[in-house]
């Protein structure tokens, strides 16, 4: 409460608007931080079931491998690894939730098999080429879940303090420093009525002499 603000009507005015403003600001603040918290959950939800994704691919990707491997030997698969034209490209996007920028992220790829002679080849090593490339997919869509992650949740905690901060101190504060300014005025204006009322009567006793 501030006690040092002049008790007139002008400044519980201006303190009654900075209340309102300051519970305005609340509300304001408090349905952003349910919306990024609703975003934040949903994106925890896909995030761990990217995560999954992505270790069942690698995993079906370094089988793939390992199959190509017994089947042509670490050699001439290494050898063949020279006969892959595949460029990739990493697209780098974003989107906003509430005034938080979240990224976007694309993999695409440009050029398509066999990218081996089926002579002397197997098509296992089409097979882990191609898990491979899904895997990668995925981990960028899991990076791009992940940064968002963190980003938002920087902004919940932000935000959550400036609400708590407008809850417990400052919309208090406002409060008490009202019901301190409405109780000094009518003092005042009690004060006054009984000195007018005085003046009154004595003037009124004097008119009478």
């Amino acid at each position: 409460m501030n006690t040092s603000i002049a008790p007139t009507r002008s400044n519980l005015m201006k303190v009654k608007e900075e209340l309102a403003f300051s519970r305005l600001g609340y509300e304001l603040l408090d349905q952003k931080r349910s919306i990024l918290v609703s975003e934040l959950l949903t994106l925890v939800d896909q995030a761990v079931d990217y995560q999954n994704r992505v270790e069942k691919a690698l995993l079906e990707a370094h089988q793939a491998l390992q199959d190509a491997i017994m089947h042509m030997g670490r050699l001439r698969l290494g050898n063949l690894a020279g006969a892959v034209g595949i460029t990739s490209e990493i697209e780098l996007g974003r989107r906003r939730v509430m005034g938080v920028s979240l990224p976007r992220v694309h993999t695409s790829y440009e050029g398509e098999g066999p990218f081996f002679s089926p002579e002397g080849t197997s098509m296992l090593s089409e097979v882990a080429l191609e898990r491979y490339r899904d895997a990668l997919t995925l981990m960028g869509q899991m990076a791009e879940l992940k940064v968002s992650i963190m980003r938002l949740s920087r902004e919940v905690k932000k935000t959550i303090r400036k609400v708590n901060a407008l809850e417990k101190l400052v919309i208090p504060d406002k409060e008490d420093t009202m019901r301190y300014l409405v109780s000094r005025i009518e003092e005042s204006e009690r004060e006054s009525f009984i000195l007018l009322k005085s003046v009154k009567d004595r003037m009124e006793r004097l008119s009478e002499v």
